[in-house]
Formats: structure tokens, sequence, C-alpha cells
């Protein structure tokens, strides 16, 4: 049985890896220090769907700690997936440091962990942030070197890292910058979670511009997907992962009206700086190295995330948001 070590495993994204991965009777060694940069009652909720796995182990470890090393020495994976780390533009602003920490450190201390143990096979989520200021659609040619945020800054500076461990340690590495990620069991500091909640309740939400600015939303099961056929590749490669149309956040609001049958109460505010107007992703090297293209069109899966937020809306509703 193939064994890959899953970094940050209760996080968003990670969760869902490690569910398809399990699927594919891999076996999943998931480290997460479980902090609190949000409400903590999300990753505890990812982790209860995991624990009662078989081919699944846990161990709660902050990768930019000492002794990650050794952990990684203790179970010897073949793979490694990294995908710790502090997400979100705006947060990085007020705590720049635990952004290089989580997402440089940390991912340096994996990448030193592989190379001492021999393990030849690493996989690094990045982000869409990284393209700030670059001409759409995203191409991964593109220079990507004026990032806008100590979180876009972080990112690119944890894919050059991993580029250097390729070249000097013939490791074949694989970049993944992700797309505007959303889905059930999101983030409470990312808009759709943030949205569907506020109108739930029949609170104000805040819209920074007049909320025509456009993501590729992407949902988190296409995500996942991609994000495990990662090990096929060879060499170093940096890959976009993205969804198959753009929308701007006044047709996500909408949709959000129409599958909760309530109206937004919307706050405009100044456009922050930090931010970017759109984004639109250039899938074909995706679907060319991985045979991979998302498949969840951004109402299907605004109907599927509401659906398991009333679901769970029992506990949802004491969840604290983020910004």
């Amino acid at each position: 049985m193939e064994k890959i070590l899953l970094t940050g495993c209760c996080g968003f994204i990670a969760s869902k890896v490690a569910e398809k991965l399990l699927e594919k009777g891999y076996f999943v060694f998931g480290l997460d220090e479980m902090n609190n940069a949000y409400d903590i009652r999300l990753k505890q909720y990812r982790l209860q769907q995991l624990e009662g796995q078989k081919n699944f182990r846990f161990l709660k470890q902050d990768i930019s700690e000492p002794g990650t090393a050794d952990i990684v020495r203790s179970f010897m994976p073949s793979i490694i997936i990294n995908l710790a780390a502090r997400a979100g533009v705006r947060a990085s602003m007020d705590d720049p440091f635990i952004y290089f920490r989580a997402n440089l450190t940390g991912t340096l201390n994996m990448l030193e962990a592989a190379k001492n143990c021999g393990i030849k096979k690493f996989v690094l989520a990045s982000t869409s942030s990284v393209y700030a200021g670059e001409e759409m659609p995203f191409s991964e040619s593109l220079p990507v070197n004026r990032p806008i945020s100590p979180y876009a800054a972080s990112k690119k500076s944890a894919e050059v890292t991993c580029y250097t461990y390729h070249y000097l340690y013939d490791m074949d590495i694989t970049v993944f910058r992700y797309f505007t990620v959303y889905g059930p069991a999101g983030r409470p500091d990312m808009s759709i979670f943030k949205f569907i909640k506020l109108i739930d309740e029949e609170k104000e939400i805040t819209v920074y511009g007049n909320g025509t600015q456009s993501r590729n939303f992407t949902y988190v099961d296409d995500i996942a997907e991609g994000t495990i056929r990662a090990p096929r590749l060879k060499g170093f490669n940096t890959v976009n992962l993205g969804g198959n149309q753009t929308n701007s956040l006044n047709e996500l609001i909408s949709l959000i009206e129409k599958y909760l049958g309530k109206k937004a109460r919307i706050v405009y505010k100044k456009f922050q700086k930090t931010d970017i107007y759109a984004t639109w992703a250039d899938i074909d090297k995706a679907k060319k190295l991985l045979g991979w293209q998302p498949e969840t069109c951004l109402e299907k899966g605004v109907m599927e995330t509401i659906e398991w937020y009333k679901q769970n809306y029992g506990w949802l509703k004491d969840v604290e948001l983020a910004d």
C-alpha cells in the first residue's frame, strides 16, 4: 500500500484530497497544527470525517517547527503533499511573519525532510494571488514577480524554493496554483461561506468595490481531483487548477439569494489595494499533463454548498466568521 504524507490535512482543500486518496487505496498520514486562524470547529468537523477510516493516521504538528523531519522519517512516505499554509490576503497584512513562517519555513522544512529521507515526489499548494498585475488569462509561463500581498509573496517564495530543491536534488515537484476554491466545509473567511451565512441570517454583507469583480470560482472536489493526479508528473511543473468560467461577485450573490430564498443586504466599500480585480485561469497545461478539467459549474456548486450548510446549521450557526 503506497503511503502519502499530507500536511494541513484538516484544512478545507487537504481534507478533500485525503478523502480522495483514501478512496483510491492509499495510506494517508495527515499532519495539521490545528491552529485558530479561523473557527476551529470547521477543522474538527473535517478531521471527524477522516478519523474513522482505517488507512488514515493523524498527528497534530506544526510543520514549521523542529522535529518534523523525524516524523517524516518514521513514516517514510513515497510522496509528500504539502497543503499546510496560512491563507488569505487581508489577514496576511496584519501578521506577515506568521504567513512566511507557515508558508515558506514550513515548506522548507518539508523539502529538507524529503531530501534527507530520499523522497523524490513533492507537491506544493500555491495560489492564483501570485498573478497580480499580469495579463489574463493567467498562464503558468507568466513571470509573476510582482506579488501585492504578504500572502502572495510567501507563496511565491515557497514556489522558488521548490524549484531549487528540484534542481539540486532531482526531485519531481508539482506546484499547483489554485483559483478561488469553494464548497462544503469551506473556510469562514472566504466570500461564499460568509455570504451564505450572513444572507441566511438576514445580516449585512460587505462587498469591496461594486461587485463586478470576477473570479474563477472552483469547486473543492474538482481541485482535489486535480491534486491527486500530481504523482504521475516528472520534473518540475507549475500547474493552474481553476474553474471553467469566470463569474462576478454580483452573479455569486444572486445564486446564493436564489437557493436560500432570501435577499442580500449589501454594503459596498472601497475596493482594497491588495485585491485582484479579476482572475481567469489558463488550464490548458492541466488538461494536457493531467487530463484534468473542472466539472462543477458555479450554480451547482453553490447549490450543494448551501445544502451542506442547511444540513449542518445546528453547529454552523455558532461558527465565527473571519476577515
